[in-house]
């Protein structure tokens, strides 16, 4: 079995801008610590945004990331809580349904404590429902969603440009 491409993801406050060098070595130990010894899971990169923007364009590292994700160079997401993917239902469901749309084959795992989420659970069918919901939350307003998917699709295009 080949190993997972994870991705380590952290979104912190504004607030952590002082404490910022702290916060990002701290993350990255965090992550690397993790997956030292895993046989299933590669660690590629860890991805940190610091901001107080809550959209998801708006957000470098998670647009870096989900670059890295439609480029296949990660499969899987790990994240310490579901907080961090999105800060409101409108940008976690279309985040999800994007990150799918751009890998099918992705899988996401958050540290919550309750309402984690975890998609190599095939008997919580967590994939199909977060799927489900995204699909039906992107659904109710499908210009919406594809405003917000173009508007990620340019940051990605000038984030490569960058490069």
């Amino acid at each position: 079995m080949a190993k997972y491409k994870v991705a380590g993801y952290v979104k912190l406050a504004k607030l952590w801008e002082k404490n910022k060098d702290k916060a990002i070595i701290y993350h990255k130990e965090y992550y690397v610590n993790k997956f030292s010894d895993s046989n299933n899971f590669e660690l590629i990169d860890v991805y940190i945004d610091i901001t107080g923007k809550k959209e998801t364009f708006n957000r470098q590292e998670m647009v870096r990331l989900l670059s890295d994700i439609e480029l296949k160079k990660v499969n899987c997401i790990f994240t310490q809580t579901k907080g961090y993917l999105a800060a409101n239902p409108r940008e976690f469901c279309y985040l999800i349904k994007l990150m799918f749309e751009f890998n099918p084959d992705l899988h996401i795992v958050t540290e919550d404590k309750e309402y984690n989420i975890n998609t190599f659970r095939n008997e919580d069918s967590q994939k199909e429902e977060l799927l489900k919901l995204s699909n039906h939350y992107a659904g109710l307003n499908p210009k919406d969603y594809e405003n917000w998917k173009q508007k990620i699709i340019k940051t990605i295009n000038n984030i490569r440009n960058n490069m």
